[in-house]
């Protein structure tokens, strides 16, 4: 029997238990089966134990960073544009807050006791590793600032090779394009909607003060950045679970799975037929999801030549 200890990588445990080496979207699903004792979800055939799985699914990072800010020389407060030279110091990574959607694990590191080196490189191989082992990655409005910036920093630190490509899902994407809410900031969707984890306001270090404190070195300011990183990522996981079955345009989990199942695009297998979608030209049966409630639709169109040929289109005018 080989037991699950610290230290041993979990892609070198599921090879050691199988005999075999997985793509890294099926090895968490197997890891999480074997924790619960239960692997008959996958077929295991031959003398090592060759293994053909049937519960693959994406590998998802929610994740968020913090940034220093850069210090720049200037004459006055208000309205004023800085040039280039009057740049002192660049911004860096300050902290960062990781998390692999399932599992109870926050990772986080920041740059305690190194921000006057301004040297983030540990913090970026890190999330160059994460992200080169990730599939699909989840945050709030991530895609116009967290990953660009740290493609910014790992370029600028030497980090030339990028990490495997990933997908992105976005909660401030699809709050404005799915919602009308009083706000789409962070804050306001996870007090309102999540139950157990929302955004943490700030405690002792209001607003600037609190990375104005840790860029001092502040053991408090620290904790507090802490606590406030993590619970970002703790809050988007709820919050993006609730918005999921609203995106239309979301990852397809099913196209991650090894098997020929129906399943709806969170990977679930429990559909019921809900009526018919219909496009310009055809007709689909339609399916519920029992588990997200997403609606979706099979591929195969009910109607006949003979119906297609008599469908007229619009004319649309100049």
């Amino acid at each position: 029997m080989i037991y699950i200890t610290k230290g041993l990588a979990h892609v070198r445990f599921v090879t050691l238990l199988i005999g075999n080496v997985v793509k890294k979207s099926t090895v968490n699903y197997i890891i999480a089966d074997y924790k619960s004792g239960d692997l008959e979800n996958f077929t295991f055939a031959g003398e090592n134990g060759t293994v053909t799985p049937f519960k693959s699914m994406p590998k998802v990072l929610l994740m968020d960073i913090e940034t220093s800010p850069n210090k720049m020389a200037g004459w006055a407060l208000f309205n004023q544009n800085f040039g280039l030279e009057q740049i002192e110091r660049e911004w860096f990574l300050l902290s960062y807050s990781a998390k692999w959607l399932g599992e109870e694990e926050v990772i986080y590191n920041d740059m305690k006791g190194k921000v006057d080196t301004e040297d983030d490189t540990q913090l970026l191989q890190e999330l160059w590793n994460l992200f080169d082992e990730a599939d699909i990655v989840v945050g709030q409005n991530h895609r116009r600032f967290d990953i660009k910036k740290i493609n910014a920093r790992m370029l600028m630190q030497g980090i030339t090779k990028p990490y495997s490509p990933i997908r992105t899902e976005d909660t401030l994407d699809i709050a404005k394009r799915k919602f009308a809410f009083t706000s789409n900031k962070l804050g306001w969707m996870t007090e309102h909607l999540n139950v157990e984890f929302k955004k943490q306001d700030h405690g002792k270090f209001a607003g600037f003060k609190l990375w104005k404190e840790c860029m001092l070195e502040n053991d408090e300011a620290w904790e507090e950045m802490r606590t406030y990183n993590i619970f970002d990522v703790l809050s988007l996981e709820e919050l993006w679970l609730k918005l999921r079955c609203w995106d239309d345009k979301g990852v397809n989990f099913a196209l991650y799975t090894d098997d020929t199942e129906m399943r709806c695009s969170c990977g679930s297998t429990d559909l019921e037929e809900h009526g018919y979608a219909y496009t310009s030209l055809s007709k689909f049966t339609q399916y519920r999801c029992k588990t997200c409630g997403k609606f979706s639709r099979g591929r195969v169109n009910h109607f006949t030549k003979e119906k297609r040929a008599s469908l007229l289109m619009n004319v649309i005018g100049k």
